[in-house]
């Protein structure tokens, strides 16, 4: 149930609302605007419905939202959200770049990739502590000691950290480190690590399966949001089609239906979208055209050495270049970077 409050409402007169509410056993979710308040109600449909909060004093209108994702979608809010990782706000007039390796190897490594990340313009270290990898046999991240590392990082950069957890044991380790979760493609429909994360007080990036439609990622992050965390980031990262030359397909089109359905930033990772590193700075440039909210990018020194995606990694002077060219791009779809 969406409420819209008549323009001049007082103060009182919305702590009244949302007193009433609460005495039904709903729960609210109170968005302001310049001349209108926006309050979400959150709790069994039927329970909503009965009640008569349309004739609560300074509501204009009570409308239910219809759509399978009630917190998620755009309506619920009215607005768009912000979710700040750090001290940086993704889903506001700036863009935010995301960049690191796609593994923390060694401290020289995941120090010279944070350093040169910020020096192009990054605003936010990522990296992987432990890897979601196709074979067992391969390299599966550094654990605790990568979360260290990342700490590391963070002190001499400033650049706060987003990191992929992958297990609801590790929850608590991950978010003594972190400052962003990031809940990977193979776990987007992992419900139990959905409600954890949604018990965390930290924002979360949840990334799109690669065979998810996008109401199934809408339905996953209302997971997250069932449990109370509404700093919640959508990220489309591509999907798996019948296309061979490629990684993936990245799908654009999510960008602005996403944006039209729900209040949740968008990010796009055009890295692992497409797999390419010739090509993963023109797929950028796209996603800022579409009106993503953040990219994520892979950057390393010397990928020929790196222990996982070393040959989609772009190299500092590409990263450089792309946050020249997408500034650009920014300043023409009326964004800044």
């Amino acid at each position: 149930m969406i409420i819209i409050t008549k323009p001049g409402v007082t103060d009182a007169q919305i702590d009244h609302i949302l007193e009433r509410i609460h005495e039904w056993g709903l729960k609210t979710e109170v968005s302001r605007g310049e001349s209108r308040v926006v309050i979400g109600v959150i709790g069994p449909e039927d329970v909503v419905r009965e009640k008569p909060i349309a004739a609560i004093p300074g509501v204009e209108s009570a409308t239910p939202v219809l759509k399978a994702y009630k917190l998620v979608a755009y309506e619920f809010r009215g607005m768009r959200s912000q979710v700040k990782i750090g001290d940086v706000a993704i889903g506001g007039p700036a863009l935010a770049v995301m960049a690191g390796p796609c593994s923390v190897e060694s401290r020289e490594q995941i120090l010279a990739i944070a350093g040169i990340v910020k020096k192009g313009g990054a605003k936010i270290l990522r990296g992987g502590a432990f890897k979601p990898r196709t074979s067992p046999y391969t390299f599966q991240g550094l654990g605790k000691l990568g979360l260290e590392l990342l700490a590391e990082a963070r002190q001499e950069t400033g650049l706060p950290i987003i990191t992929e957890i992958m297990d609801t044991k590790d929850l608590e380790m991950v978010a003594e480190y972190a400052d962003c979760l990031q809940v990977g493609a193979r776990n987007m429909q992992n419900f139990s690590l959905l409600k954890e994360v949604g018990r965390s007080r930290l924002p979360v990036m949840l990334k799109r399966g690669m065979s998810a439609t996008i109401k199934d990622l809408l339905m996953s992050a209302e997971y997250i949001l069932s449990e109370g965390n509404f700093n919640v980031l959508l990220c489309e990262r591509g999907i798996r089609t019948f296309e061979t030359l490629t990684r993936n397909t990245l799908d654009l089109n999510a960008v602005p239906v996403l944006k039209a359905e729900t209040h949740l930033p968008v990010v796009v990772d055009p890295t692992h979208g497409i797999g390419l590193k010739d090509h993963v700075t023109t797929m950028a440039l796209a996603a800022v055209a579409a009106g993503a909210d953040a990219l994520m990018v892979e950057v390393h020194h010397s990928p020929e050495m790196a222990k996982s995606d070393g040959e989609q990694a772009l190299l500092p002077a590409e990263f450089d270049d792309l946050m020249t060219r997408a500034r650009a791009v920014a300043a023409a779809v009326g964004r800044s970077l």
